[in-house]
């Protein structure tokens, strides 16, 4: 295992941050969710826990905490289903259990995956 904190999404979606990196680009945080970077703009209008630093040339430059807000969309919204009033229902009456919640899915999902991989050694 490695040093970095997995703060993806879950099924194959988890993502590693680095401890070191304070600032990712909007490309990256789009790969990180396979989602277009038009979509993360459209979420940042509609949550607002959701706002990215800009430089001065307008380039935005996401936190581990936007990060881990964009998680919690992605997974009501993707994941779940919701619509985005919903999700931000969610979010707002239950941010805390909600984060909680899926922090311990991806920890279950990634449990998984290592489960099935010894499965898949040991029967090679």
């Amino acid at each position: 295992m490695s040093d970095s904190k997995n703060t993806g999404t879950s099924d194959s979606k988890n993502t590693i941050l680095s401890d070191s990196k304070i600032f990712y680009s909007i490309g990256e945080v789009a790969r990180m969710f396979d989602l277009n970077e038009s979509t993360l703009r459209f979420w940042e209008k509609e949550f607002d826990s959701i706002k990215p630093k800009k430089t001065t040339k307008g380039f935005r430059q996401y936190t581990k905490a936007d990060i881990e807000d964009i998680r919690l969309v992605y997974h009501l919204v993707k994941e779940r289903g919701m619509t985005l009033v919903g999700a931000k229902k969610v979010i707002r009456n239950n941010k805390r259990k909600l984060s909680t919640k899926v922090e311990l899915l991806d920890r279950l999902n990634a449990i998984k995956e290592e489960l099935m991989a010894i499965r898949d050694e040991i029967t090679e």
